[in-house]
């Protein structure tokens, strides 16, 4: 907002001038041109509105027309199709008498700080009062502060007696404070709308927005991820992909200045000039024309078309190629890549694939990162590469896998974590599920269960296989919550059953004295004697330490209801270690450790099967009260 004048207080001037009435359309440029005659400061100068003519005329294509003086109170019924008519113009002439501001002519108005503004197209002017202005009571306040209004108006170049409707108003409302309170002083600046002309609509120039093409990716440190090129766009069902914003010509306006505003012509240069496949769904609005997915994928521009694929063939993936491809696990984008030399990466390193499906034929690189709701992995797996996804199968296993339902043809010392996993052969390595199934344990293997493990040829030793029913973490969650809710309502009870004891003392000792006085209260009350207030109030605690027992009784039972609750499901997660089963179909080789962990009491049973033993199955059972071991069992 541009300001156009302040009546802070200014220096005195020393050099003074000859009042000087002239008439002039441009106060500002009087007062600068008067300024320089005498070498002062135009700031040092002050005027007074002797009078205005107001004019206006009509142009045709062919001439101007004449002006024509019109009334200033006919100013407020201009017609607002003339004002918004380009041949209509209007104009203002002003008698002014110039002299020196040395003094204040009222002393009330000194501290009164006040500034006069307007937005970019001077269509709005405002009035604000500063924060710490100051101003008392004085009969002429509003005629001074209306002509105050007009000076700084005219100043500015600001036509007065039209678009300022609103002026009496804002003066009132002011005068009425200032008559109230005597003085005013403004803590924080105030500010007022002194003049409304009529706001011009922007014109709207066409332009192409490409909605689908994504941000910058950011990596965990909000930095721009240059891995992340967007090679691929994927879209969702129901996204908007493309809008062509239609041109519009704007509206025209007239400023507080009495200049027409006239909006400039729309540009077009962006009309599509393209082709949507059938699965783009093409929307046509009075602003603009919509292009949206009708179903999940990425988007692709061939032969002049944009068209929504699901199938996405690269022969590798790698910072110098494509760079990291996310698109999403509900994307139903489905990629193939190709690359399946045993010497290179098909998924290179530090890259990251999010996919809903995906098959590599090669390997994936070191620190590489691939996620789907289903993988296929033809070749290796790097040792710090990271593999995810419901329905995983991989060929050779050396870094982390996770997901529900892994198939690895050969585990090299990698890690596991799953549903269930079936491995054809495991040469080392960390597997974490429910079921474990292994078709050839070599040695150095670490399979932990929850439910089972099951080994059909054993060819090495140095193996643990563990059986724990906190294996999955839902489990140990809840575990963890139940044994908190258990102290905690175990440490209530106590405390319950504490204060229980005491009030049942209290009820007991009191019980006869309780008793007589409810018979005086009875007799009182059946020959009509007045019931003496400390017998009532004795009567009313007594019963309310029986209710508050009662209460207390009925927390104790419901506290301890969910304890039970509580200790049953703990015993259910304990049970579970029962039925779990470590079977191995072959004979046993060299040294291997059998694992159960128990919940309750917690601990771990170890065994170790004896080398060429034929035992197959084992389990833990009860060998005595609270007294368990592993065991081989039939079934």
């Amino acid at each position: 907002m541009a300001f156009f004048g302040s009546n802070k207080k200014k220096t005195t001037m020393i050099k003074k001038v000859r009042p000087t009435v002239v008439r002039t359309q441009n106060v500002a440029k009087e007062l600068f041109k008067f300024a320089k005659s005498y070498d002062i400061k135009p700031e040092l100068l002050d005027f007074t509105i002797l009078g205005v003519q107001s004019y206006t005329r009509m142009n045709s294509k062919e001439k101007e027309g004449e002006w024509e003086e019109i009334d200033n109170e006919a100013l407020h019924t201009v017609d607002e199709s003339q004002l918004l008519t380009p041949e209509f113009e209007i104009k203002q002439t002003y008698e002014i008498e110039i002299y020196s501001k040395d003094h204040y002519q009222n002393e009330a108005c000194i501290n009164f700080s006040t500034s006069v503004g307007a937005n970019a197209t001077k269509c709005k002017v405002y009035l604000s009062i500063n924060s710490g202005a100051k101003v008392d009571y004085f009969p002429r306040f509003e005629i001074e502060f209306e002509e105050m209004l007009k000076k700084r108006k005219v100043r500015a170049g600001i036509l007065i007696h039209i678009f300022d409707e609103m002026v009496p108003e804002v003066i009132s409302k002011i005068s009425a404070r200032l008559k109230v309170a005597g003085s005013l002083e403004f803590s924080k600046s105030e500010t007022f709308l002194i003049a409304q002309g009529y706001e011009p609509t922007a014109t709207t120039h066409d332009a192409l927005i490409l909605h689908y093409e994504k941000k910058e990716q950011l990596d965990e440190h909000s930095r721009v991820d240059y891995a992340s090129r967007g090679y691929i766009q994927s879209v969702k069902e129901g996204e908007l992909l493309i809008e062509y914003i239609k041109p519009k010509e704007g509206k025209p306006g007239r400023n507080c200045r009495g200049e027409f505003l006239q909006p400039e012509e729309p540009k077009i240069s962006n009309e599509p000039t393209f082709n949507v496949s059938d699965n783009i769904k093409v929307v046509d609005t009075p602003d603009a024309i919509q292009y949206i997915a009708k179903e999940n994928g990425y988007i692709a521009f061939e032969n002049n078309t944009y068209i929504i694929k699901k199938e996405v063939d690269v022969s590798e993936v790698s910072f110098k190629t494509t760079g990291s491809i996310k698109t999403g696990l509900d994307s139903d984008v489905n990629m193939n890549v190709k690359e399946s030399n045993a010497i290179k990466d098909a998924v290179g390193t530090g890259m990251v694939v999010e996919v809903s499906t995906i098959e590599v034929d090669g390997n994936v690189g070191s620190n590489a990162k691939v996620i789907a709701n289903k993988a296929q992995i033809g070749g290796q797996t790097h040792k710090t590469a990271y593999v995810e996804a419901d329905e995983l199968d991989i060929n050779v296993h050396k870094g982390y896998a996770k997901g529900k339902n892994v198939h690895i043809t050969r585990l090299e010392h990698g890690k596991v974590f799953a549903d269930t996993v079936e491995i054809k052969q495991a040469i080392g390595g960390d597997i974490k599920a429910q079921e474990i199934d292994l078709e050839i344990c070599a040695s150095h293997v670490k399979a932990t269960a929850s439910r089972l493990i099951e080994i059909k040829k054993m060819q090495g030793s140095e193996n643990i296989f563990i059986i724990d029913p906190l294996l999955q973490e839902q489990n140990g969650e809840t575990l963890k919550k139940n044994e908190k809710k258990i102290k905690d309502i175990e440490s209530q009870l106590r405390e319950l059953k504490k204060e229980i004891q005491e009030y049942r003392m209290m009820i007991k000792d009191g019980m006869q004295s309780f008793l007589d006085l409810k018979k005086r209260l009875m007799r009182y009350k059946k020959n009509g004697i007045k019931l003496p207030a400390s017998f009532v109030k004795q009567f009313k605690q007594f019963q309310e330490m029986q209710e508050h027992l009662k209460s207390l009784e009925q927390d104790y039972e419901m506290k301890n209801d969910e304890l039970n609750l509580l200790s049953k499901q703990k015993g259910a997660l304990q049970k579970d270690i029962f039925d779990a089963r470590i079977i191995n179909r072959d004979r046993w080789i060299g040294y291997n450790e059998i694992k159960f962990r128990l919940i309750d009491p917690p601990m771990e049973l170890v065994y170790k099967p004896a080398e060429g033993s034929q035992d197959k199955i084992f389990a833990v059972v009860e060998v005595d009260e609270d007294e368990y071991a592993i065991r081989p069992v039939k079934k």
